[in-house]
């Protein structure tokens, strides 16, 4: 049996059992089987295929999840890698990313503060938590990276936010409009709330940053924050994170 990494993390059991559903539905009519193995390093989901159509299977699986590289070995420079904010507060000076690399021990891509700075405010010198505050930077937010540097003796990854992140926040920042970032949720669970709450009219879009994690476009003139009691009624173990682009811009041409 192999076991394979899903490039997605959990926060609870709970989320086991809706990635095997959501693993098993589209595969429906092949010759094969799926078990969740459990998680691994930090929450990262293991399966394992079996069966005739394994490969196709697990092709599938590779190209709408992805999988992890595991091994700094498996890692290149100037790769795109997908991975989660990790321990935003322990450092002023860069940003963790888990990026999926536990063999045989656990090395995050990190970004320094200073191209942080480059990439999103233009080089001004703003401390990471004021970056944080502005762009909904958190634990758990999946982002996207592309390595700039690799010490596999000192386990060192470097990194920097990637060209389409880079453009998803500039996109963000333009369209002027709020964004709930709602972590910890499925897409299914929080579009049954949006009707429950009876917000269609102030959420716009879903947009999935990840399996657990989406990003809600208010429409124009919605408070995001005024959403999350609402949201939150019935998203019980979910966390809100506040992108305001008028507050952002506002700061910049400060």
């Amino acid at each position: 049996m192999t076991a394979l990494t899903l490039l997605t993390k959990i926060s609870n059991n709970n989320q086991l059992k809706q990635i095997d559903k959501a693993l098993k539905l589209p595969l429906n009519g092949l010759e094969v089987e799926i078990k969740i193995l459990g998680t691994i390093a930090d929450g990262w989901v293991q399966i394992s295929i079996e069966g005739e159509d394994k490969g196709i299977a697990t092709n599938y699986v590779i190209k709408e999840n992805g999988l992890c590289p595991s091994n700094l070995e498996n890692v290149k420079k100037f790769s795109a890698l997908k991975g989660y904010i990790r321990n935003i507060g322990k450092s002023g000076e860069e940003l963790a990313v888990d990026v999926g690399v536990f063999e045989p021990k656990i090395v995050h891509a990190t970004i320094p503060l200073r191209h942080l700075q480059a990439e999103l405010v233009d080089g001004r010198e703003i401390s990471l938590k004021k970056m944080a505050e502005l762009f909904g930077l958190c634990d758990g937010l999946p982002l996207e990276v592309t390595v700039s540097g690799l010490d596999e003796e000192e386990n060192r990854m470097n990194a920097e936010l990637s060209s389409g992140q880079v453009r998803k926040y500039a996109v963000w920042r333009d369209s002027l409009l709020d964004r709930l970032l709602v972590l910890g949720s499925s897409l299914y669970e929080i579009k049954a709330t949006i009707g429950r709450a009876k917000l269609d009219r102030d959420v716009i879009d879903v947009e999935p940053l990840g399996m657990f994690e989406h990003a809600l476009t208010c429409k124009l003139g919605t408070d995001a924050a005024g959403l999350i009691p609402q949201i939150g009624r019935n998203l019980k173990s979910a966390r809100f994170v506040v992108f305001n682009p008028k507050r952002l811009r506002e700061f910049l041409n400060a």
